[in-house]
């Protein structure tokens, strides 16, 4: 800084204002300081920058599995979100894994990150806890904040599930599976709940749960395979899935082996990511917001930071919507 300030024959607190509030300083000035900095290569010292200010502008985003298209959409928009109130966000996968998820925490604390959001692993919250009180905000994506000290954005899962088996109840359906996992996955437990509430409002509707070991593509088709393997009396005439990915894995297995969609079997998923509506049946989906979702995050970020560590934490949960396409018979 005092080589741009010799360079630009100013004083080093006028190259610091150029830098940090432009606003005070003469336009002509501040295009001179520019030219210096430019013809002279420098890069601004943030770690230094972070350790005088006790915080960083860079925002922490830690989610389950930075594969599902669920996740990588609400990071994007968290993204969006971040740069118009001048924050980067750094993105770390847990892969649904507590003790990759906690070095990621330790890393973030490491660099006096600005806020925390995070979809947690568990339900053990004692480092973030450490993290509030040390006055880092925190705020719970896609997960309910109540009951916590951390704000939170999250979807009304169990209306989510109603929704689905509702939907496939009213077209006449009768058996119907619903698959996912694992069911230690709190949004799981939760569209399970939602699904058998639905159920139980249809007298004659049957519910069975098919158990996976991961959301994903494969393990959906390895799920529909056993479907599939059942006798014509005992084979489900809808599933409602989880989430999308699991969902097309089913429809996979479906086609593979010869199984009408949606004909002999109606199939609905969940999350209404970007391949639902270009699978080769168009697929029926419950709808998350999730650029709303990231947005908001950001949002709840900041206002907990400009609260101080006093501030009440604010909770927002969004409503599903079903989006109807060919896999349930529309």
């Amino acid at each position: 800084m005092r080589e741009v300030a010799a360079a630009a024959s100013v004083s080093v607190g006028t190259v610091s204002n150029v830098l940090n509030a432009p606003d005070k300083v003469a336009p002509a000035t501040v295009d001179r300081v520019l030219a210096a900095i430019d013809r002279l290569g420098f890069v601004r010292n943030d770690a230094a920058r972070q350790l005088k200010a006790g915080r960083s502008r860079c925002v922490g985003l830690v989610v389950l599995d930075i594969g599902n298209p669920f996740f990588s959409d609400v990071a994007r928009a968290a993204q969006s979100r971040a740069a118009y109130h001048d924050l980067v966000v750094l993105l770390g996968s847990s892969d649904d894994n507590p003790h990759r998820e906690r070095r990621y925490l330790d890393t973030f604390d490491e660099q006096r990150i600005f806020g925390l959001m995070i979809t947690p692993s568990g339900h053990d919250h004692e480092r973030l806890a450490a993290l509030h009180r040390r006055g880092i905000p925190v705020v719970l994506v896609d997960r309910d904040g109540h009951g916590t000290p951390f704000s939170s954005v999250a979807l009304d899962d169990i209306a989510g599930g109603d929704l689905a088996v509702r939907h496939l109840c009213a077209l006449g359906r009768r058996r119907i599976a619903v698959v996912g996992g694992p069911a230690s996955l709190t949004q799981v437990a939760d569209r399970r709940t939602g699904a058998r509430r639905a159920a139980a409002d249809h007298p004659g509707v049957t519910l069975t749960m098919v158990d996976t070991a991961a959301p994903t593509v494969l393990a959906g088709r390895e799920a529909g395979e056993r479907l599939v393997d059942l006798s014509d009396g005992d084979r489900p005439d809808a599933v409602f899935c989880v989430n999308d990915l699991l969902a097309i894995g089913v429809l996979q297995a479906f086609t593979l082996r010869g199984i009408a969609v949606p004909a002999e079997v109606a199939l609905v998923g969940y999350d209404d990511i970007d391949f639902a509506q270009s699978a080769v049946v168009p697929l029926t989906s419950i709808r998350q917001p999730r650029a709303e979702i990231g947005t908001s995050a950001i949002d709840l970020l900041v206002a907990a930071a400009s609260g101080g560590g006093g501030a009440e934490p604010e909770h927002i949960c969004y409503r599903p919507d079903l989006i109807e396409r060919a896999s349930s018979g529309r």
